[in-house]
């Protein structure tokens, strides 16, 4: 990338999105001296704007076309229904903020084991990614805890339970205070007053969202951050692989008119718009003759973390705390490639029940519905519960099973638009389907439905459908030894183009079979790691009297260190002893395989 004050050029580089990949970009790049523009085609949000509950609508969920510009997304295909995130922050803005390293065998996968011993690679940005985002450990037991510990003694799984790591200000509940992360230079911030609403979006401000580590730090850098812009076009300046630089077209995010379409030019581009933001925008640029060197492999190997989506709604008198968290705070593994968590969305969560519906087991896409009317028709108490019962949100102990297993689904061209958006659809890798139903889930769900008395429920596409639902869509982009076997390299550079990147969770080459938020960000550091600094520039720092040399998250910070200690204990200073000792040597990582 070449130096200088070029006024070709409009940015440095340009970031497309601002979720964990996004928001990593921005900060590390500008750190390099870089002049960074970041495209987020959703809105803005602070502690004072986000929605009030789930009701309401046009801050909540997000769907443009219709005048909702919220924080959640809900995408259907013919093989999975998706639950992602929007927003300046991305992802982070709805996350449950559950920050697990994965098991041995996401990292010893076949699609890129060959590549490099990724466990001890990856180390070092584990922690950077621990300390930039505050992981601490939940360490009280709630009911819904008390449970799923009950469950692992009988199936005689205990070893694998452990209280979850979340990025959360856990101390000082409901009181403000002067940044406790980076030594006062963060924003202020609030202790968490486990009120569960954590995937509504924090209305206190205590959750480590992005916008409160990263993006924060980028700005105070002088990156620009620009909401409310969809990119709809990128081109290589010199027509054939972007060595001169790119062209980034964007226009206002949903308009049908006044689209206010602008161009942009960057010497680089990052693409972290998530794994569907990013696979639709290669596809249609690879559609319109754009990007026609891109890998075929384009949209395959697409992950859902082989997830199941269940829930049990407590009877009134059984539910007094359940929703008195943070909305993770434990798990188990049932099975060496199972791993099952219990999740709360807390008050104001009640649209979310339209989600779901009564319980139904294994079939097709003929036989399940059969089944569903049939559990409808034997249990119509269930019916009215699920329908109709009060505080629904706090009263049900959300299931979330996921899965380390080599399946897939595909992203593929279904049709292109006038407007020259493309419109994708699934296909089930043939040779490794994604699971439609996972016993496992069902079978905790059942159990907690006896122990508590409570209407269990399968999620509304699983049972009428035999569509999965996942709240952690990834790849479709992965990493690759070459253009034949993944779409960008080990760097996350795009093979067949220069200074284009991507960093987000379509890199994911994988089911991490955790939540894989921790893991986005760690292979973003990682990425942005191997890119030069700007020619001529200086590194900066945006920490009063930091040292410009070391990027923030790899010095030692005010507060906990990434693995729980406080700081001057032996080892809570390396960062890649932190990793071993907490993150790579933890329960799930070591006792599970």
């Amino acid at each position: 990338m070449t130096a200088g004050n070029d006024q070709r050029f409009d940015a440095d580089w340009v970031v497309v999105g601002s979720g964990f990949g996004g928001s990593v970009s921005a900060l590390r790049l500008s750190e390099k001296g870089y002049d960074v523009t970041v495209l987020e085609r959703g809105e803005r949000f602070d502690d004072a704007t986000m929605p009030k509950s789930s009701w309401d609508l046009r801050r909540y969920f997000y769907a443009p076309a219709v005048g909702l510009r919220g924080l959640f997304k809900l995408t259907p295909f013919r093989d999975v229904f998706i639950m992602s995130g929007a927003g300046v922050g991305g992802g982070s803005l709805v996350y449950a903020m559950t920050l697990y390293v994965p098991p041995r065998a996401f990292f010893e996968d076949r699609q890129w084991s060959a590549l490099a011993d990724w466990r001890t690679e990856l180390a070092p940005h584990y922690e950077a990614a621990q300390r930039m985002l505050g992981v601490t450990d939940v360490t009280d037991d709630d009911p819904a805890d008390q449970l799923l510990k009950r469950y692992g003694d009988e199936i005689g799984v205990s070893h694998t339970y452990r209280k979850a790591r979340v990025g959360t200000y856990l101390e000082n509940p409901g009181e403000e205070v002067d940044d406790p992360y980076f030594g006062g230079d963060g924003p202020r911030r609030m202790g968490c007053s486990q009120i569960g609403r954590c995937m509504l979006g924090c209305p206190q401000g205590s959750k480590n969202s992005t916008t409160k580590n990263y993006l924060y730090f980028a700005e105070k850098l002088g990156a620009r951050i620009r909401p409310g812009r969809e990119v709809v076009g990128l081109r290589p300046l010199n027509g054939v692989d972007g060595a001169d630089g790119w062209e980034i077209t964007h226009e206002r995010t949903g308009a049908r008119w006044r689209k206010d379409r602008q161009t942009l030019r960057a010497r680089g581009v990052v693409l972290s718009g998530g794994a569907l933001g990013t696979n639709e925008l290669l596809a249609r640029c690879r559609e319109q003759g754009d990007l026609p060197r891109l890998s075929p492999r384009l949209g395959e190997l697409v992950r859902t973390n082989s997830e199941a989506i269940l829930g049990v709604t407590v009877p009134e008198g059984r539910a007094e705390g359940i929703s008195r968290r943070v909305a993770i705070t434990s798990s188990i593994y049932p099975d060496p490639h199972t791993h099952i968590e219990t999740v709360t969305y807390g008050e104001g969560g009640g649209s979310i029940r339209g989600l779901f519906t009564v319980l139904t087991g294994n079939g097709t896409r003929l036989t399940r519905p059969l089944k569903w009317l049939g559990q409808m028709v034997r249990h119509p108490r269930w019916v009215w519960e699920m329908l109709f019962s009060r505080r629904w949100s706090e009263r049900t102990i959300i299931v979330l099973v996921m899965q380390t297993l080599d399946n897939s689904i595909r992203l593929v061209v279904k049709r292109r638009r006038r407007n020259g958006k493309v419109v994708l659809t699934t296909q089930q890798d043939p040779d490794n389907p994604n699971p439609t139903f996972i016993p496992e889930a069902n079978a905790f769900t059942e159990w907690l439905a006896r122990q508590t008395g409570g209407t269990p429920g399968s999620s509304v596409t699983e049972a009428l459908f035999n569509i999965p639902s996942t709240a952690h869509i990834l790849g479709g982009a992965p990493i690759g030894a070459d253009a034949q076997q993944g779409v960008i390299d080990s760097d996350h550079r795009v093979f067949g183009y220069e200074n284009l990147m991507v960093c987000d969770g379509a890199a994911i080459p994988a089911n991490v079979g955790v939540n894989p938020s921790l893991t986005i960000t760690a292979m973003s550091e990682r990425a942005i790691s191997r890119v030069p600094d700007k020619p001529g520039a200086s590194r900066r720092s945006a920490l009063t009297g930091g040292d410009p040399a070391v990027p923030i998250g790899t010095a030692p910070i005010a507060g906990k260190t990434a693995s729980g200690e406080p700081e001057g204990m032996p080892d809570a200073r390396t960062p890649v002893g932190a990793v071993r000792e907490q993150a790579l040597s933890a329960a799930e990582a070591d006792a599970v395989g």
